[in-house]
């Protein structure tokens, strides 16, 4: 459940199917690859959505609905959900839907291979009742674990198997990289990686078709003004994202509809909290100084958050101090705070941590994943600099980046999340519970941040169904993680889509782009 969301800006029309036609959009961001087990990230799995599907989904409020599951139910005294799966489904190559392919599935999304594998973390055990009927056993009661596994998609076993892709490859790739056999409203019809991708409707899809498109064509295009100009001669129908400097000038067109919106995705800085030296340092190549906690909090001094949001984001932004929005459930209230931009108090806690004259470091950033990144990350470099922080930016694609994150080569990264569950939980499992690959824990904990009290409060979270008695432990982990300056929280990411004037689509905060919900008029 969203907690003061204000859907005002959700713009959703779902009209009835009028005459076919095509349709063309473009994104910063190609998926790194069309296997939804290989690559935990919204443009992967936002893509795939409208490929593969799972047991349960999001609807246009984002709330939970039934998918290939039609119903579930808690069992064991509450150790468990029980998913009563729709039948006569098939996918694209019309092979039949059962539960074998659920357990196929979990077994594979869950593997040490898989990028999805932490999702699974609370399972112990999955019990096919029948081929219909598949129970997930819990090691504890999971009120959220039908919320947690909304993404979480489902392959065919056999396809699987016959082409040698039973488990995600994320290095080398295998035949589920490049192709796709789901159940969803549109199966892929041609995929050139960093090209295009041609998506046509599943014509055997159980569900009821709210589109009229007969074919759809995806082509990343990096470069904002090319894309601007893509949407304005009509090239393509969707750009995501317009950059916040096109605003205006793009609704002052009649042909183009500007729609704006706040995303779940809380934008940070993370350190190097395991690393015994910086890597990219000249004055102090065997220490780590970011292991301090006082020169984690001179960086939060030392960055003027409302000043990006005005310049850079032209106020299309709203500043956090969590790793949740206030929107997102188990937000606490209580910590709301910003810590104020205070230069002087920067240096005085520098100089407290035995750097008076400041050091230099890397920090890495990406430039094509999240909106107006490099930007942002060169009016923190200025910023910082101010009070003897000296980074050295290094901006770089997002195919790019993640490998560089994975291999500790940084001092200090940009990193954007959005909680797949909407719940204050899951960037704790993935950011602030210690890195445990057995656990299925901190799997995008890049610099190791570990706290004992955290661990010992995640699995009572997870399994805690009174409301207030839960919310109190989310409270506990907010303010250890604040005074312990886990991360540095910026802000939350907006969202500015531009679409031809004609066409309906809805927006949704978690940025993921449904075809199914796009009609041309």
């Amino acid at each position: 459940m969203l907690r003061n969301f204000s859907f005002a800006a959700l713009f959703a029309v779902l009209a009835p199917v009028t005459q076919a036609t095509e349709f063309t959009w473009s994104s910063t961001t190609d998926p790194q690859t069309m296997d939804p087990h290989a690559v935990n990230s919204a443009p992967v799995l936002g893509f795939l959505n409208n490929v593969y599907e799972g047991l349960v989904r999001r609807g246009p409020d984002m709330a939970i609905e039934p998918a290939l599951a039609t119903s579930w139910e808690a069992i064991g005294e509450g150790a468990g959900w029980r998913f009563n799966l729709r039948r006569d489904v098939t996918f694209h190559d019309g092979a039949e839907f059962t539960a074998q392919d659920v357990l196929f599935s979990y077994e594979r999304a869950a593997s040490d291979a898989a990028d999805t594998s932490s999702w699974f973390a609370p399972v112990s055990e999955v019990i096919l009742v029948d081929d219909f009927t598949v129970d997930f056993m819990t090691t504890a009661p999971n009120p959220i674990f039908p919320d947690s596994i909304a993404n979480w998609m489902i392959m065919d076993s056999d396809w699987a198997v016959a082409n040698d892709a039973t488990r995600p490859d994320k290095e080398r790739g295998n035949h589920a990289t490049l192709h796709a056999n789901g159940t969803g409203a549109f199966a892929i019809t041609s995929r050139e990686p960093g090209l295009r991708t041609v998506l046509e409707p599943h014509a055997g899809w159980w569900g009821a078709a709210t589109h009229n498109i007969t074919r759809a064509e995806f082509t990343p295009i990096q470069n904002p003004a090319t894309a601007i100009a893509a949407l304005l001669s009509g090239e393509v129908d969707f750009i995501n994202p317009v950059p916040v400097q096109d605003v205006a000038r793009l609704q002052q067109d009649a042909n183009i509809r500007v729609i704006q919106g706040i995303e779940a995705r809380v934008i940070m800085l993370g350190f190097p909290h395991e690393a015994e030296a910086l890597k990219y340092s000249a004055e102090t190549p065997d220490a780590n100084p970011f292991t301090d906690p006082r020169v984690r909090r001179a960086v939060a001094h030392a960055i003027n958050v409302p000043a990006i949001l005005q310049t850079t984001m032209r106020g299309n932004a709203e500043a956090v101090n969590q790793l949740v929005s206030p929107a997102m459930r188990g937000y606490s209230d209580a910590l709301a705070g910003q810590p104020p931009y205070d230069p002087d108090a920067a240096r005085a806690l520098l100089a407290e941590a035995g750097y008076p004259d400041g050091f230099s470091f890397g920090f890495k950033c990406p430039n094509d994943r999240y909106l107006n990144d490099e930007a942002v990350c060169q009016a923190i470099t200025a910023m910082l600099s101010q009070v003897g922080m000296r980074a050295t930016l290094d901006a770089m694609p997002v195919q790019t980046y993640w490998p560089e994150l994975r291999a500790d080569n940084y001092d200090m990264y940009l990193l954007g999340w959005s909680p797949g569950t909407f719940d204050a939980e899951h960037p704790i499992r993935f950011l602030a519970a210690t890195p445990n690959a057995e656990k299925r824990l901190g799997s995008w904990n890049f610099g190791g941040y570990s706290n004992a009290r955290v661990d010992e409060l995640l699995p009572m979270i997870q399994s805690e169904i009174d409301e207030p008695a839960r919310q109190a432990m989310l409270d506990e982990v907010a303010q250890i993680l604040q005074r312990d300056t886990a991360y540095v929280p910026l802000y939350v990411q907006p969202l500015v889509w531009g679409t031809r004037a004609h066409i309906d689509l809805v927006q949704r905060p978690d940025n993921f782009f449904i075809l199914r919900w796009v009609s041309l008029n």
